[in-house]
C-alpha cells in the first residue's frame, strides 16, 4: 500500500459512474463467474484501492480490468488501472502531471504481460460488439518525451524472456502460465509466414476483415513469450510480436479505433526493442506519426518522427530513412511548410536511390517500393496544395507515377493514389480528370473495409463543391453521398475533413 490515492483507478472509477459499494458487488459477481467463488470484496476494500493505493491480489486486477473494459466500451488494462505491483501506480509529480502516460515505457518483464492482457481485452470487446472510441489519444509529444531515453538504450539481454521461476518476480496479474509452452524454429517460421499472409490481406482489402484474427494471433504469441526460449528463438518471437502488433495497430487505425491503434504501436515498439531491433521500434512509432497526421495533428507527428529517426539507431537502412522522411514531409505539408516539405522529400529521394540492397533485407520494409515513395510524394504535394495550389501539378505527376507501378494487388494504396490524383485535379481546375479518378476510387472502395479511404474521400468531396454546377460533378457528388458510411458514434476519432 503506497498511502497515496491511485489516480488512474480514481479517474476511471469516476468515468464509470459506479458507487464503491456497487463496484464491490460487481467484483464479487464477476469473480464468481470466473471460478473464484471464495472472493469477497466490500466497500471499505474498494475505498482502500482508490484512496490509499492498495493493490489487490490476483485475480482482482483482472476482474477489475474486465469490468471497466465492458463498462467504458474500450480496452482497459491492469496497467491503465495502476494495479501493477512493481510499477508506479498513479504516481504523479508535484505539479500533478503524471510521470509517464499509460505506464510508458513499462518494465521489460511486463511487455509480454501487457501484450497478452491488452489483446485479450480487445478480443472481448470484439466478441461483444463494443467499440473502442471512448479513450483519449495520447499526445505525440508526451509519448516521445516518455520514451526517448528508453528507446535510445539497448535492452538487457536477460529481458529476452520473463523470469517466471524467479521468486523475486511475482507473476504478472494478467499472464496465464497455462499458455506458456516451449516452441521450436518450425513453429516460429509458421508464425512469420502468417504475418506475410495477414499483411497481404490488409493491403488488398483493408483492416476491418482480419483485425480480430491478427489480434488473436498476437495474443497467442504473448503466451509463448511467457516461456523462456533459447535467445535466438526468443528474439524471433519478439520480432513476430512486433510485426503483429504493428499490423494490429494499422488495422485498428484503418477502421477508426484510434486509441487502440496507438496502444498497439507502442506495444510494437516495446516488443521490437526487446528483440534487439531498434529500427523496427522506430518504424512502429512512425506508424503512430502517420496516424497523427491523418487525424490533423501534424506537429505531434513531427515529435514522434524525431524519436523514430533518432531511436532507430545506426542500423537504419537508407530505404527506411527514406520512408521516415516521406512521413515527416507529409506532416510538414499539413502545416503549410512547403519549403521544408520539398527539402525533406528531396532527402527521401536521395536515400531511396542510395539503397543498393547491400544490407540484410527487412521483411517489414518490403512493402515500401518505388510506387510507395511516389504515392507519399503525391500525398504530400496534394496536402500542400491546400495552402499553395501550384503544388497540385506536382501531386498529379507523382500520383501518375505511383499508379503506373501499382500491379501487386495492394488495392488500398491504389485507392489512395486515385484520391490524391482526383483532389489534385480539382485544385488544378481540371474537374473532368478529377471526375475520372474519383470514380475509379469509388468503384474499388465498396470491396474495401478501410475507413481511412472514406476519410480521404470526404476530404476530396469538399473540393467538389466549387464544381457542383457541372452535370458530371453533380452526379458524382450524389453518388458519393449515397456511398458514404453512416457517421461514427459520438466521441469517435475521425480525420479532419
Amino acid at each position: 500500500m503506497s498511502g497515496r490515492p491511485n489516480t488512474r483507478l480514481s479517474d476511471l472509477f469516476g468515468l464509470a459512474g459506479w458507487s464503491k459499494g456497487e463496484l464491490a458487488r460487481l467484483v464479487n459477481r464477476q469473480a464468481a463467474a470466473m471460478g473464484h467463488l471464495q472472493l469477497a470484496t466490500d466497500t471499505s476494500r474498494v475505498r482502500r484501492w482508490i484512496d490509499m493505493g492498495e493493490i489487490p491480489r490476483d485475480p482482482v486486477p483482472r476482474v477489475l480490468a474486465a469490468l471497466f473494459t465492458e463498462r467504458l466500451g474500450r480496452v482497459v488494462t491492469i496497467e491503465d488501472l495502476g494495479l501493477v505491483r512493481h510499477g508506479r501506480a498513479g504516481k504523479r509529480q508535484a505539479d500533478g502531471i503524471e510521470e509517464h502516460p499509460d505506464g510508458v515505457p513499462w518494465a521489460p518483464e511486463r511487455t509480454a504481460a501487457v501484450l497478452t492482457e491488452f489483446t485479450g481485452m480487445d478480443l472481448m470487446l470484439n466478441r461483444r460488439g463494443l467499440v473502442g472510441a471512448g479513450a483519449a489519444l495520447a499526445a505525440g509529444s508526451t509519448l516521445s518525451s516518455a520514451m526517448h531515453d528508453w528507446l535510445h538504450t539497448d535492452p538487457v539481454l536477460s529481458a529476452d524472456g520473463p523470469a517466471l521461476d524467479d521468486p523475486l518476480h511475482a507473476d504478472p496479474a494478467g499472464l496465464d502460465r497455462y499458455e506458456a509452452a516451449p516452441i521450436g524454429s518450425e513453429e516460429v517460421a509458421e508464425l512469420e509466414r502468417s504475418v506475410e499472409v495477414f499483411r497481404a490481406w490488409d493491403a488488398a482489402r483493408g483492416g476491418g476483415l482480419q483485425r480480430k484474427a491478427v489480434v488473436g494471433q498476437l495474443n497467442e504469441v504473448g503466451g509463448m513469450l511467457a516461456y523462456r526460449h533459447p535467445p535466438h528463438l526468443q528474439r524471433r518471437l519478439w520480432g513476430v510480436a512486433a510485426n503483429l502488433a504493428v499490423l494490429a495497430g494499422w488495422m485498428s487505425h484503418d477502421v477508426g479505433l484510434e486509441p487502440t491503434a496507438q496502444k498497439y504501436f507502442v506495444i510494437a515498439a516495446h516488443a521490437a526493442r526487446e528483440g534487439g531491433d531498434r529500427p523496427r521500434a522506430g518504424e512502429a512509432l512512425s506508424r503512430a506519426a502517420r496516424q497523427m497526421v491523418h487525424l490533423g495533428r501534424p506537429g505531434e507527428a513531427l515529435d514522434l518522427m524525431k524519436l523514430a529517426q533518432s531511436g532507430g539507431g545506426e542500423r537504419l537502412q537508407p530505404r527506411t530513412k527514406a520512408m521516415f522522411h516521406t512521413i515527416e514531409a507529409w506532416a510538414q505539408a499539413a502545416m503549410g511548410k512547403g519549403q521544408a516539405m520539398r527539402r525533406t522529400l528531396g532527402q527521401a529521394e536521395d536515400l531511396f536511390v542510395a539503397d543498393r540492397g547491400d544490407g540484410e533485407p527487412l521483411d517489414w520494409m518490403q512493402t515500401f517500393k518505388a510506387e510507395d515513395l511516389y504515392g507519399m510524394q503525391a500525398l504530400a504535394y496534394r496536402t500542400l496544395a491546400e495552402f499553395d495550389p501550384d503544388a497540385a501539378v506536382h501531386a498529379q505527376h507523382f500520383a501518375d507515377r505511383a499508379l503506373a507501378l501499382r500491379v501487386d494487388g495492394r488495392e488500398r494504396s491504389k485507392i489512395f493514389d486515385h484520391l490524391s490524383m482526383a483532389s489534385a485535379c480539382f485544385i488544378a481546375d481540371d474537374p473532368e480528370q478529377a471526375d475520372r479518378y474519383a470514380r475509379l476510387a469509388l468503384m474499388s472502395m465498396g470491396a474495401n473495409s478501410s475507413r481511412r479511404t472514406w476519410d480521404r474521400l470526404r476530404q476530396m468531396y469538399r473540393l467538389t463543391a466549387e464544381y457542383a454546377g457541372y452535370p458530371k460533378i453533380h452526379e458524382l457528388r450524389e453518388e458519393i453521398r449515397l456511398a458514404l458510411p453512416k457517421p461514427r458514434s459520438k466521441g469517435a476519432n475521425s480525420a479532419q475533413a
